[in-house]
């Protein structure tokens, strides 16, 4: 028998592939299944921010005098609705994985001492283990992180009510698409950023997200040192060269992740707790693997699927490796911003705003359709990195990473043709890169 601990995206896809290769499997997730992606991630700031893009756009169109009437959310009919479509895929994923064979242990304790398993404090014999217990959310090492209305991204589901002054503290894409969802559906939004906001994004890119962000207090180099509140919060202190405070009915906490490695002992890990693990997804422990969030970031559910089936492979005795280079990344505000490069600064930068089409074609107005731009290799044309800002910004990015991990050049992908209207415009930077460098090569 195979055990596999966690039943979130490495997990599940794990014992999937090692299912459906009629290995005996045991999946043992303590909660539910989907992982932090279907319950406290991906999928819940899909469910919160399709409500606030649909307010803004609402508005946009109030403004435009086409719609009238003030559009409001209820913001408990909200997370119910969105506990009942997550209900819904829960019921979808049980299904698929039980139907490869999988049993699935729900509301159990898995504990790992080397090779030694142990479910509800008995032990199992396993012949390997795969571990992918995810991850947490970071809680500062500060005061007031106990009081009644200080939120994670896991507790957020249980808010009573719609804040009124929200503070959340981060400054990275977590935060950015609450600053978003909340400032939308009505609340007085401040971030408080450690360092720069959005600091590792395209400067072109940002300039989108600040503008889409709009309405949001953003305090740059100012990090949460204290939650101030008897039994329920008033108000959050800030450090930084101008500290402060802030009057706050809500903290909400988005600084980040941390491996949940807690219950595993006896494999080597990083100062984090992450599990360290090679390019086969082995952990120092022969027969003992680990996959996705517990093995440190990026935090990303493709790149957990992804090393799952790497480490289920490796077991089934198919020589498979994990290479982290060309993940495409987005962020959800208004519109998707997404990006993917291999590292290399050096190129053809071109780059044009995003053109009209479904989903920007009422933007044109107040200019903000977004923007296309693409690095080019000046020699040899390869495809070097794509950044974009629009309603399907993230499928773009996802085949044009394919195409960056592959060493592609513009030549190879000149002549694509799109589905039209499409509101992306890298497609045809990558036609215009192609004619220019010809030109230059002539």
């Amino acid at each position: 028998m195979i055990v596999v601990i966690g039943g979130g995206p490495a997990g599940r896809y794990a014992a999937l592939r090692l299912g459906h290769a009629g290995r005996e499997v045991l999946l043992v997730e303590r909660g539910s299944i989907g992982g932090q992606c279907l319950n406290y991630g991906c999928m819940m700031v899909c469910a919160l921010n399709d409500a606030a893009r649909h307010l803004e756009e609402c508005r946009r169109f109030a403004g435009a005098g086409i719609m009238h009437g003030e559009q409001m959310v209820d913001f408990s009919a909200l997370l119910a609705g969105m506990e009942g479509v997550q209900g819904r895929i829960r019921g979808v994923l049980d299904r698929e994985t039980s139907g490869s064979g999988v049993t699935i242990r729900y509301g159990s304790q898995a504990h790992l001492e080397g090779r030694r398993v142990f479910i509800d404090d008995e032990e199992v014999e396993a012949e390997a283990v795969v571990v992918a217990t995810g991850s947490s959310p970071l809680i500062p090492d500060i005061p007031g992180t106990g009081l009644d209305g200080v939120h994670t991204a896991h507790t957020l589901p249980q808010m009573a009510a719609l804040p009124g002054d929200l503070v959340i503290a981060g400054g990275g894409i977590q935060a950015a698409e609450f600053a978003y969802i909340f400032s939308r559906l009505g609340c007085s939004v401040t971030v408080l950023a450690r360092s720069g906001f959005l600091h590792h994004l395209d400067p072109r890119l940002r300039r989108i997200a600040l503008k889409e962000l709009e309405g949001v207090e953003i305090r740059e180099h100012a990090p949460l040192t204290g939650i101030s509140g008897t039994s329920r919060v008033t108000g959050a202190r800030f450090g930084g060269d101008r500290p402060g405070e802030i009057g706050a009915d809500t903290v909400l906490l988005a600084a980040g992740l941390v491996p949940n490695s807690r219950m595993v002992d006896g494999v080597e890990k990083g100062a984090d707790g992450r599990i360290i693990v090679n390019d086969r997804m082995e952990t120092s422990v022969k027969s003992v693997y680990a996959a996705g969030d517990v093995t440190g970031g990026p935090y990303l559910t493709p790149v957990a699927r992804l090393q799952g089936v790497v480490a289920a492979e490796n077991i089934l005795g198919i020589e498979r490796r994990y290479h982290p280079e060309g993940v495409p990344q987005s962020i959800a505000l208004r519109t998707h911003l997404a990006f993917c490069a291999d590292g290399e600064t050096e190129g053809l930068e071109l780059s044009i705003p995003g053109p009209a089409g479904p989903g920007t074609f009422w933007s044109v107005p107040s200019g903000d359709t977004g923007m296309a731009k693409i690095l080019v290799g000046r020699e040899d044309g390869r495809l070097g990195g794509v950044w974009a800002a629009s309603p399907g910004a993230g499928i773009i990015a996802t085949y044009l990473a394919d195409a960056i991990r592959h060493r592609r050049t513009v030549f190879e992908l000149d002549g694509l043709l799109e589905v039209h209207p499409i509101p992306d415009g890298v497609h045809g930077l990558i036609g215009y890169a192609a004619s220019h460098l010809r030109e230059q090569q002539k």
